[in-house]
């Protein structure tokens, strides 16, 4: 069953076209990329679900819930959480306080928050930095720290927005394998925007492509890759 359902989405910004009435779906359970060239529009999706755009039409659905007409705040309570392109974690912070500010939605820091906190740290391989503060640590550490963050939220979808941005190969290849054991061990559903196509490839059970706004293609990724438009879209020639 659908636990996201994105219908007839349409986002407009001064008469430019970001979303073009879009529609798709994401499985509980389910890892779905969302590609596409700069531009597409994939950011723009998030936003919508995390309630930082209103659409100018369409719906978005989870689980039941219509996030339109739920307040940017309770996004969080209802088990939704992200991270961002740009790292959006607490410098002076210190790594267990960042990730301590994703449960902030289920109460107080207490006893239970800070263990659950710990166990997320050691999951990722992160908890002998809990006391460090997050400044000056290395960037594949810190796209690590912002995940734990967003898994403290106790989410059901979790959105990435290019996790794999800025990483080496072989962090590129630990982050598709985490990201696969995070779906299964904390029992949630995956929403990823990533370039990274041999990630993409090897981890999504669905992908959705976008251009210029539009879905051009859905479907899993053997059969999207082999799409003449995805093919187009991405090098700019036609495929007969």
């Amino acid at each position: 069953m659908a636990l996201l359902s994105v219908e007839d989405l349409r986002v407009e910004f001064g008469g430019i076209v970001a979303l073009a009435d879009l529609s798709f779906t994401v499985d509980a359970g389910q890892i779905c990329a969302l590609i596409g060239p700069n531009g597409a529009g994939k950011t723009t999706l998030f936003n919508c679900v995390s309630r930082l755009y209103q659409p100018g039409s369409g719906s978005i659905d989870f689980d039941g819930h219509d996030l339109l007409h739920t307040p940017a705040h309770r996004i969080a309570r209802l088990g939704i959480a992200r991270t961002f392109q740009n790292l959006a974690l607490f410098p002076a912070l210190s790594v267990l306080d960042n990730v301590l500010v994703g449960g902030y939605t289920h109460g107080r820091v207490n006893a239970t928050r800070r263990a659950e906190a710990h166990a997320i740290l050691d999951r990722l391989s992160l908890d002998h930095l809990a006391a460090r503060p997050a400044v000056g640590l290395p960037y594949g550490t810190l796209k690590r720290i912002e995940m734990a963050r967003a898994l403290a939220a106790r989410p059901r979808l979790l959105l990435l927005d290019e996790p794999a941005a800025g990483l080496t190969h072989s962090e590129v290849d630990e982050l598709g394998e985490l990201i696969r054991s995070v779906r299964d061990e904390f029992d949630l559903s995956v929403l990823l925007v990533e370039h990274h196509m041999a990630m993409v490839m090897s981890i999504s059970e669905k992908v959705v492509v976008l251009d210029f706004g539009s879905k051009i293609a859905e479907g899993p990724p053997a059969e999207v890759r082999e799409n003449p438009r995805v093919i187009e879209a991405y090098l700019g020639t036609t495929v007969s």
